[in-house]
């Protein structure tokens, strides 16, 4: 079964008709989803814009990091309800090129938190307290802030079929 076949059998199923059916469910958890990536992309930037050094220069950047609980928690529930806005229209979600923009950018941008913590943070005792971080955290905050705008405006772009020809799949 292809990734298309098995979304057109999940476009099928009574959950994702009632959800995309929903006059009120459907807006629900697209706010949330909008809501919780508001959390995420608040407490991220803050901490991309300590390690460019150009914000919070004297908060040491352990204290910053700290705030990922909360960027963990807007994670999980953002996951969760886009997970759910797929569920509810997966074939059309499937065939845009935005949706597989933001996937392919919500990856690398997890490799990039993921590189950052296994590598540069790991010395962050040296580095704490100085207002402009090292050079490869620097990079990680800048890479991150593109990323992230990226998965965005490609997310916001999910909803406009400006390359879908009527009739054409």
């Amino acid at each position: 079964m292809s990734l298309l076949q098995f979304c057109e059998w999940l476009a099928q199923t009574p959950g994702s008709i009632a959800l995309h059916e929903s006059l009120l469910v459907y807006p629900i958890v697209e706010s949330v989803h909008v809501l919780t990536l508001c959390l995420f992309i608040g407490t991220t930037v803050l901490l991309d814009l300590r390690l460019l050094g150009v914000a919070m220069r004297r908060v040491p950047a352990s204290q910053v990091v700290g705030l990922l609980k909360w960027t963990r928690a807007g994670f999980v529930v953002m996951v969760i309800s886009g997970a759910l806005l797929f569920y509810a229209i997966p074939v059309t979600t499937y065939l845009s090129i935005f949706f597989r923009l933001k996937m392919a950018m919500m990856l690398l941008a997890g490799c990039n938190a993921g590189l950052f913590h296994w590598t540069i943070y790991r010395s962050v005792a040296y580095w704490d307290l100085h207002p402009l971080p090292p050079l490869r955290a620097r990079l990680a905050g800048g890479l991150s802030l593109v990323l992230w705008t990226g998965v965005i405006v490609a997310g916001r772009m999910i909803a406009f079929n400006w390359f879908d020809a009527p009739g054409v799949h």
